[in-house]
């Protein structure tokens, strides 16, 4: 075998040098401060250890080495080694059986009593098969445990569980079998870890503002039995009918992509921390500079002054309100008409202890927000969380949902809306969990919604979800309270009633004439939701998560509201306006990748030019720099930020979001002399 080295390095020996880049010689020595060491070099490889017995390392030095430098024997510490004879007659480094317990008492007497590699080997190798058994029965007696047998869960409160699916028997199979990180919550749940306002699992991963998103939920590793049953599920059956020509609005929820990354951004759902709150109870540690997030903080040395801390969250709140104009005037340039209200408008404004009213403070800035949807013919909805629940069992999730709603009817209220307008804003409900029993669950929402003021009840409407309540399950009660019922298409074809209609969008619309009627009855303008689930999914959970845009419209009467709950938001609706030829497809274009005409951008820097060798050329280039006008800053008015610039270039292609920022500078990397002498090899 060879050895070779990038340099030459000469090692003195008694005799002579030997260069190492040659063949090295059988043995050389090595000088140092005080002794001479000879050693050997082996050109041969040690062998690969075997994981299942001890491989001893072979001695890289020869005898004599041994016999004149006694101490420079391999081994692993200082302590005395035995002879293989004192070893062999330990009892403790027998052959003994696996199944045998091996007590440790440390790494110091394992080897002190052994003194050899094959012994310690032998003792870890049988702590590692006992450790192993024993994991293997803890797996096991977890996986055949029980939630109703923990010691803290008490059966009389079954009930008011909500269940680990929740999806009916007769909407999925019964070989589905729920995930174990949902066994873990209802564990959570049973030992009351759980929040005050989470009464069921629906919408566990939205996003905050829209939480009919789903979330970047990822597609988990399902049960290969229930993936079978589930992809062998009959197909769905559609309608060929499409409401076209459309005479309705189509809108989305919350978040305008193009806006929200513009310069300043437009968006409004800010929102912070009670933290935060209690942080800026305190003033600046400069109060005549701005505040920083590092250099400017609050000094929680100074005293506290809560109507402080409320100035800070009524701000954030107020910046959320007065972005509500520039959306709405965007939306109406591009022929949308339609959106959904962030509920993290006003930051924790319905919390039972840091919560406020939004009249004192934000009376002008939603009127105005509301004064100009009436004059483009906007209308304006809202949704609150999963967790504002009416049928729940428990006292202090009704007190929060309470709280939560009057906080939306507030908010729409203050926006002094036409009276059609206001009929039209309405907010958007789930019924939520089962809790065990949804007769019961019926009951409670019954008694709890008689409880409500007349301005909510004259803008709550209640939705089908994808969890537990089928529309079969929620027209009658919205039949007899008099409440509209939102169809939303989605949720529709994951959980639905086999006794009583298919999946798909063809035989629910036998129910459009009574659904229609608990919109009519109020007056209200009748709306309906439409999302399409991703290609790759095959089980209800996968099934939840939103395609990022939708690839048709739904069978739904062609005058009413639709709102598209898509990830890509305003994106996904002019995806529509362009394949079916809908109002305003015309009036965008795309945008130019990563380049935006409708923000303020600093003048460029003038390009620096190479130095000049004589004297004379100086003065010439300093003359012609002279006669350069610099080039002035694009300057673009206030209310023209953020709106598309001279050709409307604001629709971005699918998955090219990056497009709407600059583009990232990317520094290439100095080559070191390492890697070109490592190319050179």
């Amino acid at each position: 075998m060879s050895i070779f080295f990038r340099r030459l390095i000469r090692c003195p020996t008694a005799g002579s040098a030997h260069p190492l880049g040659l063949f090295a010689p059988p043995s050389y020595h090595i000088r140092s401060r005080s002794r001479t060491y000879r050693h050997n070099i082996s050109a041969t490889m040690v062998p690969k250890r075997n994981k299942s017995g001890a491989l001893l390392q072979p001695d890289i030095l020869s005898e004599q080495t041994k016999l004149e430098r006694p101490d420079l024997a391999p081994r692993r510490s200082g302590r005395i080694v035995k002879r293989q004879s004192e070893i062999d007659a330990i009892p403790a480094y027998k052959e003994s059986p696996r199944s045998t317990p091996i007590r440790s008492r440390g790494k110091k007497k394992m080897l002190g009593e052994g003194g050899s590699m094959a012994g310690a080997m032998t003792g870890l190798r049988e702590m590692e098969d006992h450790f192993r058994d024993t994991v293997k029965r803890q797996k096991l007696a977890v996986d055949d445990s029980s939630v109703l047998g923990t010691e803290r869960f008490d059966e009389s409160d079954a009930n008011s569980l909500p269940r680990l699916n929740n999806l009916a028997p007769k909407s999925i199979s019964s070989g589905f079998s729920p995930r174990r990180s949902q066994v873990k919550k209802k564990i959570s749940l049973v030992n009351g870890d759980n929040d005050a306002d989470r009464g069921s699992q629906a919408y566990e991963d939205g996003e905050p503002g829209d939480r009919e998103e789903g979330g970047d939920m990822p597609m988990e590793d399902t049960d290969a039995n229930c993936m079978k049953q589930e992809g062998a599920r009959p197909p769905p059956v559609n309608s060929e009918y499409l409401p076209l020509p459309w005479k309705g609005r189509l809108g989305y929820a919350c978040l305008n992509t193009y806006l929200r990354v513009s310069n300043p951004p437009v968006f409004s759902s800010r929102t912070c921390r009670i933290s935060s709150i209690l942080d800026h109870r305190h003033p600046l540690q400069d109060p005549s500079q701005p505040e920083h997030s590092t250099k400017n903080r609050p000094d929680k040395n100074q005293p506290a002054d809560v109507a402080r801390g409320q100035k800070y969250v009524e701000a954030l709140g107020l910046a959320n309100a007065r972005d509500i104009v520039k959306m709405i005037r965007w939306n109406d340039k591009y022929g949308i008409k339609f959106m959904r209200l962030s509920s993290e408008m006003f930051p924790f404004a319905s919390h039972e202890k840091y919560g406020y009213k939004l009249a004192p403070f934000a009376s002008e800035v939603l009127a105005e927000a509301g004064r100009v949807a009436a004059e483009l013919g906007h209308r304006l909805t809202t949704h609150p969380g999963q967790f504002t629940q009416l049928g729940t069992p428990r006292a202090e999730v009704v007190r929060n949902s309470i709280r939560d709603l009057e906080y939306h009817d507030e908010m729409l209220t203050l926006l002094r809306l036409p009276e059609q307008l206001n009929k039209d804003a309405v907010m958007i409900l789930h019924m939520g969990g089962m809790f065990g029993d949804k007769a019961a669950t019926l009951d409670r929402f019954r008694k709890n919604y008689a409880g409500l003021s007349p301005s909510v009840k004259a803008r709550l409407v209640l939705e089908n979800d994808d969890v537990s309540w089928t529309v079969h399950d929620l027209l009658p009660i919205c039949e007899e309270l008099n409440i509209p019922l939102v169809l939303d298409f989605h949720h529709h074809n994951i959980m639905f009633d086999k006794d009583q209609i298919r999946e798909g969008t063809k035989d629910i619309m036998e129910l459009y004439p009574r659904i229609r009627a608990t919109w009519n009855r109020k007056g209200i303008t009748m709306k309906m939701h439409y999302s399409e689930p991703c290609s790759e999914a095959i089980t209800p959970r996968q099934r939840r998560k939103h395609r990022p845009r939708v690839m048709t419209l739904p069978p739904c009467p062609d005058d009413v509201d639709l709102m598209i709950e898509a990830k890509d938001k305003e994106q996904a609706v002019f995806d529509l306006m362009r394949n079916f030829r809908l109002p305003g497809w015309d009036r965008f274009n795309d945008v130019v990748p990563y380049e935006r005409e409708d923000e303020n951008r600093p003048a460029p820097k003038p390009a620096k030019k190479k130095r000049r060798k004589t004297k004379a050329d100086a003065e010439v280039e300093v003359e012609a720099d002279a006669d350069e006008e610099p080039k002035s800053a694009l300057v673009v008015p206030e209310e023209e930020i953020g709106m598309g610039g001279p050709d409307n270039r604001v629709y971005w292609p699918l998955g090219m979001e990056e497009w709407l920022r600059p583009k990232k500078r990317e520094v290439k990397k100095k080559k070191k002399p390492d890697d070109e002498m490592d190319e050179d090899d």
